[in-house]
């Protein structure tokens, strides 16, 4: 037993886990070197809040990710606490079998991913298995938990987590995706049925599922990370650790009331940010970044936020009050910027942009090629090019139509690694024009002055700074305008013109153009 165990916990070279391929882009494994950072993160946290004493040399610790996949976390952590508790507990056989059957437990996603965990956790997919580095489960399962459940279907969706009936309700085989932690009104209840009467966990942790299809147009999916994140919360342990992707930050379908619930939570200690695509999960495409945070019971106070690039710290770790914008401003550097325009309690061009479809003319929608036989023909901007329709055929705001207006695509952004230009180039569209949801009304003018004037300020840098601020994605909804100052249109406005106007330092202009390229001509 003990050559077993031995050769379980030591380094391997490769590690199995930083070469296996992730399930799908929703179902991302955590590479080892990104799990023990959080867990580094723990690690400070509970010294910190503990006068300094290591998390890993206490016996009596309860640890779960309840979306356990590949079980890196559970094989990190138990790594962890061989190596703490060597003193406490001599003997390597008495101190590994305590460790896997009395601090570390997991909730498999699937049927595959508990055969995984369990073998990363005790070198046996079996629990009780001659191979497995434990001596006193009484079953297979041994503390990671895996059954098929169903879906609670309603009118077609999942009442839990808002899942299509139509694609999901599966025959017996195939995974449902029903999550067991997140499948229960009664999460407390749920725990006390898997493990036992007594069980409570001092810190959970996890990288969870991140969306399901919920039946909606196209490919429509809707995020349910934050489903786990709740109810592991609602268990009020001493710390979570969880790694998600971004866009609850400043966006994301559904994710309003959570963003809200994390942003005024003040046990919120710290948030790790890689807004760089690719670069916290190589090779997987998650618009947005991804980051993690730490959820600390006892805290009271501000959150240190970090953001790392190529690599490295864009700086210190800052610590601010998250909720004193509706969204989180991830860059500590663009903070002080955005104060200085605020000072000046200007209104903003949110209030100006329409809402999504704003004539009432789905994307797919195409008039004729030509004006030619139409009485009223108004000129149509829409997907990838423009057509001829008949005013009549204009459902909504026809009163527009006749105004002076500036057009912006609702979708901007590419596949590269880096955004820079965060909007595109507006279109100035005089009388008698119109446009489909590709694109939002970003302003209405009597004035073709006023309209083009418009346009040029929405090219500027500054301009296009503050949306950035807001947009995590390609989608650039009227939201991503809500941080952008309404100004004088009676002048074209430049950069230098609005640095000056807001008091920037050079060191904020400078932050500021590294950020956000020039638009071109294009």
């Amino acid at each position: 037993m003990s050559g077993q165990a031995s050769f379980a916990l030591r380094g391997r070279n490769p590690d199995v886990l930083t070469c296996i391929a992730n399930l799908s882009n929703d179902e991302v494994f955590t590479p080892p070197e990104f799990a023990n950072r959080m867990l580094d993160t723990l690690t400070e946290a509970w010294a910190a809040s503990n006068g300094g004493a290591n998390i890993w040399a206490d016996k009596t610790v309860r640890f779960i990710d309840p979306c356990a996949k590949s079980g890196v976390f559970l094989r990190e952590i138990t790594s962890r606490l061989t190596e703490g508790l060597e003193e406490e507990i001599p003997d390597l056989d008495e101190r590994v079998d305590h460790i896997v059957t009395k601090q570390v437990f997991g909730i498999g996603i699937t049927h595959l991913t508990s055969l995984l965990a369990r073998r990363s956790v005790y070198c046996s997919k079996h629990a009780v298995g001659k191979h497995s580095i434990a001596s006193s489960f009484a079953s297979d399962d041994g503390n990671i938990w895996f059954e098929r459940i169903e879906h609670t279907w309603n009118g077609g969706r999942c009442t839990f987590c808002g899942a299509s009936k139509a694609a999901l309700d599966r025959g017996e085989g195939r995974e449902t995706h029903a999550y067991a932690f997140i499948h229960t009104d009664d999460i407390a209840a749920r725990v006390t049925e898997l493990f036992g009467d007594d069980m409570q966990f001092d810190v959970i942790i996890g990288n969870p599922p991140y969306q399901l299809t919920d039946g909606g147009y196209g490919t429509s999916a809707a995020p349910i990370y934050q489903l786990f994140v709740e109810k592991a919360l609602d268990l009020d342990p001493l710390f979570a650790v969880f790694v998600t992707p971004s866009r609850w930050m400043a966006g994301g379908k559904g994710l309003d009331k959570y963003r809200e619930r994390m942003l005024s939570d003040k046990r919120m200690r710290n948030i790790v940010d890689y807004p760089k695509l690719y670069e916290g999960f190589p090779g997987v495409k998650i618009r947005g970044g991804i980051s993690y945070f730490l959820w600390d019971r006892g805290h009271d106070g501000p959150c240190e936020v970090k953001t790392i690039w190529d690599g490295q710290p864009t700086g210190p770790a800052v610590a601010r009050h998250l909720d004193v914008y509706d969204i989180l401003v991830r860059r500590n550097e663009a903070v002080p910027i955005l104060e200085k325009v605020k000072a000046k309690s200007e209104s903003t061009l949110d209030g100006r942009v329409s809402s999504q479809k704003p004539f009432g003319l789905r994307t797919y929608f195409h008039g004729k090629e030509s004006r030619k036989g139409l009485k009223k023909p108004v000129k149509l901007y829409g997907s990838q090019k423009v057509s001829w329709v008949e005013r009549s055929e204009i459902p909504a705001n026809a009163e527009w139509i006749d105004k002076w207006k500036v057009f912006m695509t609702r979708v901007q952004g590419t596949s590269a690694a880096v955004e820079t230009k965060f909007l595109s180039k507006p279109i100035v569209a005089g009388p008698g024009t119109a446009c489909t949801e590709s694109y939002l009304v970003a302003g209405l003018f009597e004035t073709e002055k006023k309209a083009e004037n418009y346009a040029s300020y929405l090219r500027t840098r500054f301009a296009r700074f503050l949306v950035s601020l807001r947009k995590s994605t390609q989608d650039a909804p009227k939201h991503v305008y809500a941080f952008i100052p309404e100004v004088p249109l009676g002048q074209k406005w430049t950069d230098a013109k609005l640095y000056k106007r807001y008091g920037l330092t050079e060191a904020e202009i400078a932050f500021i153009e590294s950020q956000v390229a020039e638009h071109d001509d294009a």
